[in-house]
C-alpha cells in the first residue's frame, strides 16, 4: 500500500478515535444532572449532591482541554515530520539497531511526558486539592514522577532491546519468543508485583491484630480459604480515595486493603468487600485475566510480526528509513480499531465477573454491608450516579452502582 495511503489512514484512525470518546463524553456530561434514582438517594445530601456534580463537571472541562491539546500536538508531529527528526537524532547517537529504538522511544516517551506533567499537576493540586482528595504533597508528586521515569527506562526498555534482538536473530519468528519472553514477565509480575513494586511507592503493613482481623480469619475459616497475607497499604500518602485488591495466586496470593478503607468503612462493610475480593478468587477471575492477557498479547505479537517488515509501515509516519521501531508506532495506531474491540469485550467480561464476585459476597457473608461500603465508596469518592449507558458499555470494567445493588437486592 502507498504510503501516503497508509498516513492519511492513520490520521483518520485518530481523528474519528478522539471524536467518538469526545461524543461519548459528551453524552455523558448530559445526565450529570439527571434524578438521581430512588434505591441511590440516601448516598447524598443535597450539599454533598452539588458538590458531586461540581466535580464531574470540573474533570469533564477538564478531561476536554487536555485531550483537545493532546490531539492537536500529536496531530502536528505526523504533518510536521516529528518522527523523521526524533529518528535522524536517534541514529546520530549510535549505529546499533537496538540503541537508536531505545533512544527514538525515549525521547518520544520523554518528551511527551513532560508536556503532560503540568495538566497532571494541575489535576493533583488544584482540582483534586479543591474537592478534597489531594494528600500528595509536591515532593512526593515528582519523587513518583522520577521513579515511573526509571521503572520505564530498565523494565520496559530492556523488554523492548531483548524484543528488538529477538527479531534481528531469528526474523519473522521474533513474535514466538517475545510471546514467552512477556508472558513469563506477566506471570512473575502479577506474582511479585506487591513485593518489588508496590514497595518503592507506598508502605505495606501487616493488618494489625484486633476485631477486624479476627473476623477477616473467622470468615476465611468458614469458607476454608487461606488468607495469611492481609496487608494495609497507606493509601491516604496521596488521596482519601479508598480501594481494597487481590493479587497473585498460590503460595503468593494476598489481599490489600488501603488504610483509607479502613477508615471509612465499618468492620462489617470490610468483611463484605473482603468476601467480594474473595469472590473473584474463588472463580478463578485473576487467573482468566491473566490467561486472557497473554492470548491477546500472543495475536498482536503474530500481527505484527505480518507487518512489521513492510518499508511502507515506517515511510507512512514520515520515517525515510524503515525500521522496526517506526514500523511499530504506525502498527500500534493501525490496530487501534481491534484493540478498542478487545477493550469492549474485556470490559464486559470485567462487568460479569463483578456480579459473580458480588453474588459470592451476599452467599457466603451478607449483602447488606456490601451495599452500604458500595454507597460510602460512592459518596466519597463524589462518583458519578447517573452515567450513560452507552458510556458505561464502552468504558466501565464495573457494573454502575445502582446495577450492583438492584443484582444484590434481586
Amino acid at each position: 500500500m502507498n504510503p501516503d495511503t497508509l498516513f492519511y489512514i492513520i490520521i483518520t484512525i485518530l481523528i474519528v478515535d478522539f471524536i467518538f470518546d469526545k461524543i461519548l463524553d459528551r453524552l455523558n456530561a448530559n445526565h450529570f444532572n439527571d434524578p438521581v434514582p430512588d434505591d441511590l438517594k440516601d448516598v447524598y445530601d443535597n450539599e454533598e449532591y452539588e458538590k458531586s456534580q461540581r466535580y464531574k463537571t470540573t474533570n469533564y472541562k477538564f478531561s476536554t482541554l487536555t485531550s483537545t491539546i493532546s490531539i492537536v500536538a500529536t496531530l502536528a508531529f505526523f504533518f510536521l515530520d516529528g518522527f523523521d527528526f526524533v529518528d535522524r537524532l536517534a541514529r546520530n547517537s549510535s549505529n546499533n539497531e537496538i540503541v537508536i529504538a531505545l533512544v527514538f522511544f525515549g525521547i518520544i516517551m520523554f518528551a511527551s511526558d513532560i508536556l503532560s506533567t503540568p495538566f497532571s499537576y494541575y489535576h493533583t493540586f488544584v482540582i483534586e486539592e479543591k474537592f478534597g482528595f489531594n494528600k500528595t504533597t509536591k515532593k512526593t508528586f515528582f519523587i513518583d514522577k522520577i521513579k515511573g521515569w526509571i521503572m520505564t527506562v530498565i523494565l520496559g526498555g530492556g523488554i523492548l532491546a531483548i524484543i528488538i534482538w529477538f527479531y534481528k536473530v531469528t526474523g519473522a519468528n521474533f513474535w514466538l519468543y517475545a510471546w514467552g519472553l512477556i508472558a513469563v514477565f506477566t506471570i512473575f509480575m502479577n506474582m511479585f508485583y506487591t513485593r518489588l513494586i508496590v514497595p518503592l511507592f507506598n508502605k505495606q503493613t501487616p493488618l494489625e491484630d484486633g476485631s477486624l482481623k479476627n473476623k477477616i480469619e473467622a470468615y476465611a475459616s468458614k469458607i476454608g480459604f487461606n488468607i495469611n497475607k492481609i496487608f494495609v497499604i497507606d493509601g491516604s500518602k496521596r488521596s482519601t480515595k479508598a480501594n481494597a485488591y487481590f493479587s497473585g495466586f498460590g503460595s503468593q496470593k494476598q489481599v490489600t486493603l488501603y488504610d483509607t478503607l479502613i477508615n471509612d468503612l465499618e468492620e462489617d462493610e470490610i468483611l463484605a468487600v473482603l468476601a467480594h475480593e474473595v469472590g473473584h478468587y474463588k472463580h478463578k477471575h485473576i487467573i482468566f485475566n491473566l490467561i486472557a492477557s497473554i492470548l491477546l498479547t500472543g495475536i498482536t505479537l503474530y500481527i505484527l510480526s505480518l507487518f512489521i517488515n513492510i518499508p511502507e509501515f515506517s515511510m507512512a509516519i514520515g520515517v525515510s528509513q524503515p525500521s522496526f521501531h517506526a514500523g511499530l508506532i504506525a502498527f500500534g495506531i493501525l490496530y487501534t480499531p481491534i484493540s478498542e474491540l478487545t477493550g469492549l469485550i474485556m470490559n464486559f467480561i470485567s462487568r460479569k465477573f463483578e456480579y459473580q464476585a458480588d453474588h459470592y459476597a451476599k452467599d457466603t457473608y451478607k449483602a447488606e454491608p456490601l451495599i452500604t461500603s458500595l454507597k460510602k465508596l460512592s459518596k466519597n469518592n463524589l462518583s458519578n450516579l447517573t452515567p450513560h449507558p452507552t458510556y458505561v458499555f464502552v468504558h466501565y470494567s464495573h457494573p454502575t452502582l445502582l446495577q450492583r445493588m438492584r443484582k444484590l437486592k434481586a
